[in-house]
């Protein structure tokens, strides 16, 4: 069985509308004034993919609603490209991210990889329309302590977006791992004209459009790491948005998150 063909399979043993049973899942925590933990959220999807709408749906709510208490859900929106030669290309689509998605798949020791796939926090994997799911991990992320990570610095220039990352005072000893920054874009959609999702209008959030590895975590403790993202020709660079994220050796755990946006320069975000 090809790779397309069992990510078929296996998607379409759930069969539960995340959407509507989104809507039901109760919203906590809205009123604490508490620090949240940042927690990544990201999602292996296809535009070519009829089970993924759902998914990317999810993902907006998460991001939008924020259901779980003490959590701070940040959203990365990853296209893969083995679903182009179903009959529609995915502009968003990128070798780059089947490639991270394989990491995971053999990491987590799943037969397959498949779209949609939701990873929180480099730590937990299933199938991207379970709301269940991804509330129990989100919950159970946000009770591990992270990296407290800072964003200053950020300015464009023509197409080019930079900034610097930091981590706050006193933090304690650095375990190995590498630093990511992403350019995302907040939200986007498209009219889809053949494949699985011909005719239909499909919509996005926390699209990546750049994702880079800028140093190890162990550079931090010698001060502000400094980066600089390219936005695709079709992005618009101040409208976009930064994701930096420390990430244990191999792809392992996320261990901190931090975002904000482009046209926020100069100003530190948490």
């Amino acid at each position: 069985m090809g790779l397309v063909a069992m990510s078929r399979f296996q998607l379409r043993l759930i069969t539960v509308p995340a959407v509507c049973f989104f809507l039901a899942l109760p919203v906590s925590g809205q009123s604490s004034p508490a620090p949240r933990t940042p927690i990544l959220v990201e999602l292996f999807t296809s535009e070519g993919c009829s089970t993924c709408p759902p998914a990317d749906a999810l993902l907006m709510k998460l991001e939008q609603v924020q259901p779980v208490a003490g959590a701070q859900i940040i959203i990365l929106e990853e296209h893969v490209d083995y679903w182009e030669g179903q009959g529609w290309h995915d502009r968003f689509s990128s070798h780059q991210f089947t490639d991270r998605q394989n990491v995971y798949g053999t990491r987590f020791k799943v037969e397959s990889v498949y779209t949609p796939q939701m990873v929180v926090d480099g730590s937990e994997q299933f199938v991207g329309n379970d709301v269940a799911k991804a509330k129990q991990a989100i919950t159970h992320s946000a009770q591990t302590a992270k990296v407290d990570l800072q964003l200053s610095a950020i300015s464009i220039d023509h197409r080019h977006v930079s900034g610097a990352v930091s981590i706050a005072a006193g933090s304690a000893g650095l375990p190995k791992g590498d630093l990511f920054a992403a350019l995302v874009d907040p939200t986007a959609e498209t009219d889809v004209r053949g494949g699985e999702n011909g005719g239909r209008k499909l919509y996005h959030a926390g699209v990546v459009r750049s994702l880079v590895r800028i140093g190890s975590l162990q550079n931090l403790a010698g001060g502000p790491v400094k980066f600089t993202l390219t936005a695709p020709a079709d992005a618009a660079p101040d409208k976009e948005r930064i994701v930096v994220f420390a990430q244990k050796d191999g792809q392992g755990a996320v261990i901190g998150a931090v975002q904000a946006a482009t046209v926020q320069p100069n100003v530190a975000a948490r």
